[in-house]
C-alpha cells in the first residue's frame, strides 16, 4: 500500500490500481480528491470537509463513491444517490477493494463552551489508522498512525502521549498546517524522543510505501 502525504490533514492511499482518499478539505490542494476511486471523510469542520473538494472528485469518477459520518453525507446523498454511506462507530466496509474500520465518535474538545461534533476515525487494511480531530485509541494494533501533531485542541505532551497509548510501529504527522516550520525542530524532537515510535514527517507530495 503506497500513502501519499497532502496538505493537512489530507492523505492518498493506493493499493492494486485503486486510490483512497481522505480528508481533503479547505487547506489540502484544490484537487486533492481527483483520481479518488473511494473518498473519506472524517467529520464536517472545514479543514477536512470542502464541498466543492468532493464534488469534483465524485464528478470526475462517476464509480467514485464516499464514506462519511452523517452530518456530511446529508450534504451529498441527494446529488449523489448511491455513492454517498453513512459510516458511524463500530461499522466495517469495503471501499475500493481497501478493508476500512471505523474508530471513534467525537471531536476532541477545543473549549467546554463549543459544541462538540461527531468525529469517526478510520482504521486501513488493518494497518493504518487516520483519528480525524480526535486522540482516538483503536483498540487494536496499529502499524502506521497518521498522527494530529498541532490543533486548536490539543498540545504536545497529549500527542506524545496519544503515540505512547497506540503503540503504533510509526507515526507520520497530519494536521501541521498551523505549525509554522520553525517550530517544527521542538515537536520532531519531543515526539521523535518521548513517544516510544520512530516519527517522521512528509512534505505534501510526498509518498512511501508501507
Amino acid at each position: 500500500m503506497k500513502l501519499t502525504k497532502k496538505l493537512h490533514s489530507c492523505i492518498a492511499l493506493e493499493k492494486d490500481g485503486q486510490v483512497l482518499v481522505i480528508d481533503p478539505g479547505a487547506f489540502s490542494e484544490p484537487d486533492a480528491g481527483l483520481g479518488a476511486d473511494a473518498l473519506l471523510v472524517t467529520h464536517e469542520h472545514p479543514d477536512h470537509f470542502d464541498e466543492g473538494r468532493l464534488r469534483a472528485a465524485l464528478d470526475a469518477n462517476p464509480a467514485a463513491a464516499l464514506w462519511t459520518l452523517r452530518s456530511v453525507a446529508e450534504r451529498l446523498a441527494p446529488a449523489y444517490p448511491g455513492r454517498v454511506h453513512t459510516v458511524g462507530h463500530g461499522d466495517a466496509f469495503t471501499a475500493a477493494g481497501f478493508d476500512v474500520q471505523v474508530h471513534g465518535e467525537l471531536h476532541a474538545v477545543i473549549h467546554p463552551d463549543i459544541p462538540r461534533v461527531t468525529n469517526v476515525g478510520y482504521l486501513v487494511e488493518g494497518s493504518l489508522f487516520h483519528p480525524g480531530d480526535a486522540l482516538t485509541v483503536p483498540g487494536t494494533p496499529v502499524e502506521t498512525l497518521m498522527l494530529p501533531v498541532h490543533a486548536p485542541w490539543n498540545k504536545v505532551a497529549e500527542v506524545i502521549d496519544y503515540v505512547r497509548e497506540v503503540k503504533p510501529l510509526r507515526a507520520v504527522d497530519i494536521h501541521d498546517a498551523y505549525l509554522a516550520d520553525i517550530a517544527r525542530p521542538i515537536y520532531d524532537t519531543a515526539l521523535e524522543n518521548l513517544g516510544g515510535a520512530p516519527h517522521g514527517r512528509m512534505t505534501a507530495g510526498e509518498s512511501t510505501t508501507l
